[in-house]
């Protein structure tokens, strides 16, 4: 059974359709990176996921559990699903423990924020106030209480976007060795193409409020299914074919490959500085 499942998800906003029947599921433990670009969906497919906006027509199950469907709305604090903001939205007022352990039982309060303060290394500052924190300490103050209450799936809202650069490349290594000993189900939203590939074991790129294509990033990389994808993934040269009895006939070779097409049909070639 998947941590997290979605099936023909579809929402739209003044009459405008932002997600498009999308489906996906996560195995408990992995990371799915939703990819694209400004505008795509892939935001309003994680707060439909959160339960922040409801979808028109689909289904969401979180750990088994129907969060959504054509009957049911679960809200938000009943979905176990934990969130990382893009502005972090960490209590200004609230020291490290208390924003850790908002939310949490009281008598659990104690123990699981100094479990989660260790966890990403911030033992002994359970005092400190945010303004007292830099970037990169603040991001695990969010991650930690978003872990704390132990949720079936974490969402990231392009949770890098606002650190510089040498931070941002620093961050996503700690923050998916994290996620990697909790074992935690998470999906992870960004537009950077190379966060998404270092980050997902699964990527999704999406366009235009659908799923272009969904597989490892090897696959999504070195065999996109179409032009989009190829193209948004990195540097692509393109060059048109045709499919011959012998192979693909270019304006420049005749390359070996013999795709599983009728001779005649036109096709277009892929190509990466590293193939070459």
């Amino acid at each position: 059974m998947p941590a997290l499942l979605c099936q023909n998800l579809a929402k739209s906003f003044a009459n405008q359709p932002v997600v498009r029947g999308v489906s996906f599921t996560v195995q408990a433990g992995d990371i799915l990176a939703l990819l694209g670009p400004s505008g795509c969906g892939k935001t309003t497919t994680l707060r439909l996921i959160a339960g922040f906006e409801q979808a028109d027509s689909g289904l969401i199950e979180i750990d088994g559990a129907v969060a959504t469907d054509g009957r049911t709305h679960t809200p938000p604090e009943k979905r176990r699903a934990g969130i990382v903001f893009q502005d972090y939205a960490i209590f200004p007022h609230l020291s490290l423990a208390e924003n850790i352990g908002f939310g949490l039982p009281r008598r659990e309060r104690p123990s699981r924020v100094a479990e989660m303060l260790e966890f990403v290394g911030l033992a002994g500052m359970e005092e400190r106030m945010p303004h007292e924190l830099s970037g990169g300490q603040q991001q695990r103050v969010a991650l930690a209480r978003a872990l704390a209450p132990n949720p079936a799936v974490l969402l990231l809202d392009e949770p890098f976007s606002n650190l510089d650069a040498a931070l941002r490349v620093e961050m996503r290594q700690e923050v998916r060795q994290l996620l990697k000993a909790s074992g935690t189900t998470a999906v992870f939203v960004t537009h950077d193409q190379e966060e998404a590939l270092f980050m997902g074991d699964e990527v999704a790129v999406m366009n235009n409020g659908r799923i272009e294509q969904m597989g490892t990033p090897e696959a999504i990389f070195h065999r996109p299914r179409t032009r989009f994808v190829a193209d948004f993934l990195g540097n692509t040269d393109f060059v048109p074919g045709t499919v011959t009895a012998d192979g693909i006939e270019t304006p420049l070779d005749t390359l070996p490959q013999r795709p599983n097409l009728p001779p005649g049909t036109a096709v277009t070639i892929a190509s990466r500085p590293d193939d070459v």
